[in-house]
């Protein structure tokens, strides 16, 4: 027995870490083709309560590790069709996540940026509420990220409006 439980640890250790090395690798590589980014920000005419730049990949950091970490608590859950399609939406979300860096900073969009934005938006709510039929810890995860994100589009707004 004892062997047994020492196989589902290591197994459910592997799972986790994969869980959240993926969404730390979607924004490392996201910021690694968006590197001049914040020299970008801070030209722009920014509203108020405007963070520095060094805090936004601190914040994107943690918030990664956060998603990781509910979609390991999803994913962790016996294998159904309802489990795979709200990893799936998972997926889809944080690959919208990864574009928009690309369409604000890489193409200077701003607008179109912001509509992208609303959509990253709805598709966190949507991941929350399906999260929310397998761990409610999941959802406390991804609360914060839905947080930033609206004060993001706060700023997305705006940029669009005055740049």
């Amino acid at each position: 027995m004892r062997g047994k439980e020492g196989c589902f640890l290591k197994k459910e250790t592997k799972k986790l870490i994969t869980c959240i090395a993926v969404p730390l690798a979607t924004g490392a590589v996201s910021g690694f083709f968006t590197r001049n980014g914040m020299k970008v920000f801070a030209r722009l005419d920014k509203p108020p309560l405007s963070p520095p730049g060094w805090l936004f990949p601190v914040v994107w950091t943690i918030l990664f590790i956060m998603m990781g970490t509910a979609s390991w608590l999803v994913a962790s859950r016996p294998e159904s069709k309802a489990r795979n399609q709200a990893l799936t939406l998972y997926g889809i979300q944080l690959a919208v996540n990864f574009l928009w860096p690309f369409f604000f900073f890489g193409a200077g969009w701003y607008t179109f940026a912001l509509l992208w934005l609303l959509l990253l938006w709805g598709l966190v709510y949507w991941c929350i509420r399906v999260f929310a039929g397998f761990s409610k810890k999941a959802v406390y995860l991804m609360i914060p990220y839905i947080i930033w994100l609206t004060f993001a589009g706060y700023l997305n707004l705006f940029i669009a409006l005055w740049n």
